[in-house]
């Protein structure tokens, strides 16, 4: 039986949660056909949206008609909710996107439209209330068409050739088309077929049924265990609950994902739920017992895809003295794992949350009454700003306490507008590969603050230019701190602009008020009017979206509620008028902006704009074409290095650069290439800890702060390694303890559950691991590794550890020294050192 999920996709009052209940019904799914006004339908059964009538929260139903068995996702279709709405795009095969017949294309369906083009989704359409609509088929159908042209009736043939030409050219040779080709046309975006209904009166639902069993297939899946992760909520007894889209594999209770393990299968059907022994390839199910996937994570052969929506509005929720303040955050924090764009920043006296809308903020007031029993305060509301650039610039960014050494130097450029960020490497000197992949991940890893009002960056290329570390001084986390000063030191160097959203908007009101809206917009710019009748006016503009988002409550007012506010589109423009902000860059610690720097043992703080006369590298940007290509031309070869060496000092045995750099020591056959394993080292954390005299220092002050020494020092030393690594922390004292393992960087870390040492996990690992990987233990404990050798693994002591992780930095780096002995470092900066 061919399986697809199919969303539900609309704008509000469109009909959508309507349709879903009669294609459940049309199909023998449900007995009785519920509706949204009585508040009985099958899937609206929360108490926030019956009250509402909107539907809030994305839910599952599933029907078998003819030979598919369609899983229908219905999802939020109030602007408000639009993140709702995006995370279920990304599990979706197909798509019915529900148009009133009443309205026509609304603001909403355009951007439901770019986000099905976004996340390659194929679409039908299905107009909606054709009974109380006073616009004829071709009507709706012309405004179909400002969003497609290939939106047309399969029973026309002709209109569905004209979509492409392999369609054309085969309807020109035939007469006809097949169903094999609508199907595939269908399923390349080629072609979007479109009904009129009422769904109400179940008029063309069985018809659209019939259609999506006819031009649907079912797409292709992996072998390995592999999903999405779409969404997570909690069901009423607080249990935590992971919901995904299996696109590999199987997968049953008590399996692992991610080193966790799954208590239980579940299979909703609206507000219930049945239990899988077995889930395999293209379901859609939910799972209890994962506490690490968030929603839009992936796991198996998946790739994650970008966001389209971003919340614009943020809203301040008071926190009032006597409160239970860490109680009112453990919830939000809740919430938030619910609604990933609920970005969450503290302050002292409140908490900083971003949404989509006003309609939100109350929901979110609701649920936490209704749910948590907690009374919240809404204080100030504001926009959510970004900053650009508007010149190029060198950044530079140091970071020399004593022991420690990073130079990075990046290269900041401004894009058009909404082009966003872009990060490019084209390092132009001999820092080591591995540093530059560092470099390019904390590049990446972090949302970097503006010098304005510590807003977001964007529009702007970041290109690393080149970088500088010490053989024996560089630590993993130095390029971080490197990275992240000189992105600031950059910003500001150079002139940054305040960014605000601005709204492509559509006002439609009666002509008699035309006078009132131009005096209202009298402080941006003026709109067009785009049609006046005498009766109804059109007008459209752009204007700041702080403006327009209390603007709708006042076209209600003043036109009686025969007027609407619609905003089409937000783009981020440069702010026109004069705003205060409270942000000082100099006082920001956790975003500095200038470097540290070593003299007489100890590190001192250097500002930004006097980097330049303090940095160890020249620029790069200034002589950045001639550094290139002289560079290439002196690295060409090493062939004629060696001809000239020979020919002077005869034949020399010391291997040149590339026999460290790849090129193997013999010829593996391969035979000998599929008998050899994948390395896995295993860390005991805390042994190695206090094996080092350094980190035992650390340690004796803050434990904490040796782990994150230790695990930033793994990273570097994985970056020369193959295979897999693995460090595991002892967390046998912590009470509720679960357990966890998450990826860092290049590297795993375990942190074992309560009442389990780090030991016993080595030890059952290694019994896991050693079919599938040469185990290797580091440890100085005695009796473990005995035990691990017993298991087939390898055994490294703590200190052989720590001296092979050593001696790897320093071969390295004196490995690229002999490759790039065509760049030397200067007499005077050997004298700086």
């Amino acid at each position: 039986m061919k399986e697809i999920v199919v969303g539900l996709l609309a704008h509000v009052d469109a009909g959508k949660t309507t349709l879903s209940e009669s294609l459940l019904y049309k199909s023998g799914t449900i007995r009785t056909q519920g509706r949204v006004d009585h508040e009985s339908t099958f899937l609206d059964y929360d108490q926030q949206e019956r009250k509402r009538g909107i539907t809030i929260f994305s839910k599952l139903s599933s029907l078998t008609f003819n030979n598919t068995k369609m899983t229908f996702i219905d999802t939020p279709g109030h602007v408000d909710f639009s993140g709702e709405m995006e995370r279920a795009l990304s599990i979706l095969d197909y798509a019915i996107v529900i148009i009133s017949g009443s309205e026509g294309v609304q603001s909403h369906t355009k951007t439901i439209w770019k986000l099905l083009e976004h996340y390659h989704v194929p679409a039908f359409f299905f107009v909606n209330k054709m009974d109380m609509s006073h616009y004829s088929e071709e009507e709706l159908l012309s405004s179909l068409h400002t969003l497609s042209d290939h939106i047309v009736k399969l029973d026309n043939h002709e209109e569905v050739a004209m979509c492409s030409e392999s369609l054309l050219d085969s309807y020109l040779e035939k007469g006809k088309l097949s169903d094999e080709e609508i199907t595939s046309a269908i399923a390349s975006r080629e072609v979007f077929p479109v009904l009129f209904g009422s769904a109400l009166k179940n008029e063309k639902t069985v018809a659209l049924l019939e259609m999506i069993d006819q031009y649907t297939k079912s797409p292709s899946y992996k072998d390995n265990l592999s999903g999405i992760v779409y969404k997570v909520s909690h069901d009423e007894s607080g249990e935590r609950l992971v919901h995904i889209r299996l696109t590999g594999g199987s997968l049953k209770p008590k399996d692992e994902i991610n080193g966790e393990k799954i208590n239980q299968v579940r299979i909703y059907q609206g507000a219930n739920y049945t239990l899988s022994k077995d889930s395999h390839a293209g379901e859609v199910v939910t799972l209890t017992g994962i506490k690490n996937l968030e929603a839009g994570d992936v796991f198996g052969d998946e790739r994650a895809q970008s966001h389209f929506l971003k919340p614009y509005l943020l809203y301040d929720i008071d926190l009032h003295e006597g409160e239970d303040q860490r109680r009112m955050l453990k919830h939000l924090t809740m919430l938030k794992e619910e609604e990933p764009l609920l970005h969450m920043k503290m302050y002292t006296d409140h908490v900083q949350v971003s949404l989509m809308g006003d309609v939100q903020i109350e929901i979110l007031k609701d649920i936490m009454k209704e749910r948590f029993h907690e009374d919240i305060t809404i204080g100030n509301k504001k926009v959510a700003y970004k900053e650009t650039i508007t010149s190029s610039v060198e950044g530079v960014g140091h970071f020399e306490p004593l022991r420690h050494y990073a130079e990075v130097h990046l290269y900041l450029e401004p894009l058009n507008q909404g082009e966003g960020l872009q990060f490019v490497n084209n390092c132009q000197n001999n820092l080591p590969e591995h540093y530059q992949r560092l470099i390019m991940t904390h590049l990446q890893e972090k949302e970097h603050l503006g010098v304005l009002s510590g807003s977001p960056i964007t529009d702007m290329r970041i290109t690393l230019l080149g970088g500088k570390a010490h053989d024996k001084h560089t630590e993993g986390g130095d390029f971080r701190e490197a990275t992240y000063r000189a992105v600031r030191q950059g910003l500001k160097s150079t002139t940054s602009i305040l960014l605000e959203p601005y709204g492509h908007y559509t006002l439609v009101i009666p002509s008699m008020h035309l006078s009132k809206a131009f005096y209202d917009f009298e402080n941006y710019d003026t709109p067009r009017i785009e049609d006046d009748d005498g009766t109804i006016a059109i007008l459209k503009g752009e204007a700041p979206l702080r403006f327009l988002s209390d603007y709708q409550l006042s076209v209600l007012h003043y036109t009686k509620g025969e007027g609407s506010l619609m905003i089409e589109e937000v783009v981020y423009s440069e702010v026109k008028e004069d705003v205060e902000t409270d942000y000082d860059s100099e006082l920001d610690r956790d975003n500095p902006t200038g470097s540290i720097f070593c003299s007489h043992g100890a590190g001192y703080y250097v500002k930004y704009d006097e980097v330049e006369n303090k940095m160890h590298l020249p620029f790069f940007s200034l002589k950045k074409e001639n550094t290139q290509s002289t560079h290439r031309a002196m690295t060409v070869s090493d062939e004629e290095v060696r001809r000239v060496y020979e020919q002077t000092y005869g034949k020399q045995e010391r291997k040149l650069a590339k026999d460290f750099y790849g090129a193997p020591k013999e010829a593996e056959t391969s035979a000998m290439m599929s008998k050899r394993k994948e390395d896995c080292l295993l860390v005991d954390g805390y042994n190695v800890i206090y094996a080092d005299k350094k980190l035992t220092e650390i340690a004796n002050e803050n434990l904490g702060a040796a782990r994150d020494h230790l695990v930033d020092a793994l990273c570097s030393y994985q970056g020369f390694k193959k295979g897999v690594l693995i460090i595991v922390f002892d967390a046998y004292q912590v009470e509720g303890g679960r357990g966890s393992m998450e990826p860092y960087h290049n590297v795993y870390i375990v942190y074992t559950k309560e009442a389990q040492t780090a030991d016993a996990y080595i030890e059952s690992a290694t019994k896991k691991l050693a079919s599938e990987y040469n185990v290797i233990v580091a440890t100085s404990d005695y009796a473990e590794q005995k035990i691990v050798v017993g298991h087939g693994a390898t055994r490294l002591s703590a200190r052989e550890l720590l001296l092979e992780m050593e001696a790897v930095k320093k071969e390295e780096f004196s490995t690229f020294e002999r490759k790039n002995v065509i760049v030397p470092n200067t007499l005077m900066e050997d004298l700086d050192r």
